[in-house]
């Protein structure tokens, strides 16, 4: 009985390590298809560079606010209290 709830405990950090991985690395990937999309609309119509940076920065910042959402629950559920022995 007892082991089993340190499995759990001990799965829970894993679990809340990877999943903190995994939103690392899925911000960088959006960050970087939002970042070269932007220069590849920027190179074909250089006019609209302004707006196009605009919308770049704004949902680059939505990512990252994602990101650290994920990042602080990971945070939470790794630092649960271990059952009581």
């Amino acid at each position: 009985m007892l082991l089993a709830l340190l499995l759990d405990f001990y799965y829970g950090i894993m679990g809340a390590g990877i999943g903190a991985g995994l939103v690392a690395i899925g911000a960088g990937i959006g960050i970087g298809r939002i970042g070269g999309s932007a220069m590849e609309a920027m190179a074909r119509q250089p006019e609209a560079a302004g707006r196009v940076q605009t919308a770049m920065l704004i949902i680059a910042a939505l990512i990252e606010v994602i990101a650290l959402f994920g990042v602080v629950i990971c945070f939470l559920i790794s630092n649960q209290t271990p059952p009581a022995v």
